[in-house]
């Protein structure tokens, strides 16, 4: 994740004016700046999570439109019986939420079209960012304590509950949503809407016919190698969201995050989908990090991918900042097992 400061810096150090690409848009830092700029702008991510969050971040709905779509998801649930989310439930969802949570969570994780529906997308984009978090420090997570930017994987996280004396808190969902709509719509939303969609980045050029030839600016941060897996690292908002699959580990599949050939050709071939929408002169911004690689093998291997890519010459601008990563919130987890890994930052033209 790189703050809004990052985009800001370049999009204001860009001579163009076309549209702003993130092509792993994440939570929609990119996008969503671009569009505070007055930039047209729009994102792509596989990930459900991030599609959700960017989605709802770079076009929400009114106020208003919330404020009566959860007053209605209240009576709804009111108007249910409670035995009907009261069934058997997994340990740790008995300790990650309490009693009288646990059934609101389950109710508005059956109901939200957050896909089709921009309203619940931004209800089921609140839920996520409430979901787990510190919550002995602020009231405004729905969980027992965990950290805020990874879901830690069930028996791990019943283990240390249990070490730890840790009880769930009781907490009203709906009170929170209340709060929260009103914290976020504090600050209006940026007058332009942008466009996110959940695709496969190799598909990009498919699914977003409409800007071909028009993306002028990209500014992205894509997948680091060996890394994380955004998976796992997500497991319980994906739940939410609807995926009822296993939690598994992240052996197998696509391992473009473990096999470093499998990775330049994953680029590679992310390069390739979005070639299509980009305008005949492009600046390429893309902060990419690695705990095994060093700067000059990150530069050597995005000259590359983005060379076969794009199938066009690309000129390295500039080397900007190089920066090591260390108090993240999934590293207080591990205690005297800290990783550490090193960003650098990387400017091309094409």
């Amino acid at each position: 994740m790189f703050p809004e400061a990052f985009v800001q810096e370049h999009l204001a150090a860009s001579p163009h004016r076309g549209v702003v690409f993130d092509p792993f848009c994440g939570r929609g830092t990119t996008v969503f700046q671009a569009l505070l700029e007055g930039r047209e702008a729009a994102g792509c991510d596989v990930n459900p999570v991030a599609a959700c969050v960017s989605g709802a971040k770079c076009d929400p709905p009114s106020q208003r439109q919330v404020e009566k779509r959860l007053m209605n998801l209240q009576d709804g649930f009111r108007g249910t019986r409670k035995s009907v989310w009261e069934g058997e439930h997994s340990e740790f969802f008995q300790l990650c939420f309490h009693r009288d949570t646990l059934p609101q969570v389950l109710y508005l994780r059956s109901v939200l079209n957050w896909r089709r529906n921009k309203v619940d997308r931004f209800i089921a984009a609140l839920c996520l960012g409430a979901l787990h978090g510190g919550s002995h420090r602020s009231p405004s997570y729905f969980s027992n304590r965990m950290p805020r930017t990874i879901s830690t994987k069930p028996n791990y996280s019943v283990g240390w509950w249990q070490r730890n004396g840790y009880k769930p808190p009781q907490r009203d969902v709906f009170q929170i949503l209340e709060r929260i709509t009103a914290y976020r719509f504090q600050t209006p939303p940026p007058e332009l809407a942008g466009q996110v969609k959940e695709v496969d980045v190799r598909k990009a050029g498919q699914a977003f016919r409409k800007l071909k030839g028009r993306v002028s600016d990209v500014i992205t941060s894509p997948p680091y190698l060996n890394t994380t897996n955004y998976r796992e690292d997500q497991w319980l908002r994906l739940w939410f969201l609807g995926n009822d699959r296993p939690l598994t580990s992240c052996t197998g599949g696509d391992d473009r995050h473990h096999s470093e050939g499998i990775y330049w050709a994953f680029l590679q071939f992310a390069w390739a989908g979005i070639a299509p929408l980009l305008s005949q002169q492009v600046r390429f911004v893309i902060r990419v990090g690695s705990r095994q690689q060093n700067k000059d093998v990150l530069r050597e291997g995005l000259v590359q991918s983005l060379t076969q890519g794009l199938n066009r010459p690309v000129n390295l601008v500039n080397e900007g900042l190089s920066s090591k990563i260390v108090n993240t919130q999934a590293n207080a987890f591990r205690g005297s097992k800290v990783s550490q890994l090193t960003e650098h930052d990387f400017l091309f033209t094409a």
